[in-house]
């Protein structure tokens, strides 16, 4: 049986214009899915149930604060565009990489997918052991392109912290996961369109 020599394994930080289409769709759902997994394990062994997290809220209301929180998100995200040099919210060409060539039924379904997942996880089993605050920072922590700037850094984490408090004062994760699906899918639009219209001006 041949060893495996683990001296001979090395870490490097890849470009993102090294990663083809395929390998970063592999990554991105493969990472989901443990996102997703951590989650539900994490809530087997708290004193809630799957079902309680994700019940699904009795009126709109609920899925209408979550629509509020992202427009209010995005606002915010447009006035930081339009005065903060682009390389200051530059993350290495990730989300281009990602959703510039994207189908926007695409763009939707991956949105969908790591807001779930995601929300699952962070708001409805970590928050509910350690709190929006220690969250938010893990939160933050785990999104590794944007450590290089505070400034995204701190988009981030306070995205998160509302989040968290949204789901607080909502009761129900529907909530977080409807500002989350919404902020990634609208920005997700707006690089795929805003490509569009840099290449026809060329």
């Amino acid at each position: 049986m041949k060893k495996i020599n683990f001296r001979n394994i090395r870490i490097r930080k890849v470009d993102p214009s090294e990663l083809d289409d395929r390998m970063l769709l592999v990554n991105l759902y493969i990472t989901q899915a443990i996102t997703l997994f951590i989650g539900i394990l994490i809530i087997f062994f708290q004193s809630q149930t799957l079902f309680q997290v994700m019940k699904f809220p009795g009126g709109i209301s609920v899925l209408g604060w979550g629509a509020v929180f992202a427009a209010a998100v995005l606002v915010f995200d447009w006035l930081i565009a339009r005065w903060v040099p682009e390389d200051v919210t530059d993350d290495g060409g990730i989300n281009k990489k990602l959703f510039g060539n994207r189908p926007l039924w695409h763009i939707g379904v991956i949105s969908l997918i790591v807001a779930i997942c995601e929300e699952l996880l962070f708001r409805g089993a970590i928050q509910y052991a350690f709190g929006p605050y220690w969250t938010s920072i893990l939160f933050a922590a785990i999104h590794v392109r944007y450590l290089r700037h505070w400034l995204m850094t701190g988009m981030v984490f306070l995205i998160s912290y509302g989040l968290g408090h949204l789901y607080l004062f909502t009761g129900s994760l529907w909530a977080p996961i409807v500002a989350h699906f919404i902020i990634d899918f609208v920005m997700g639009c707006m690089i795929r369109y805003r490509k569009d219209e840099v290449d026809g001006e060329r």
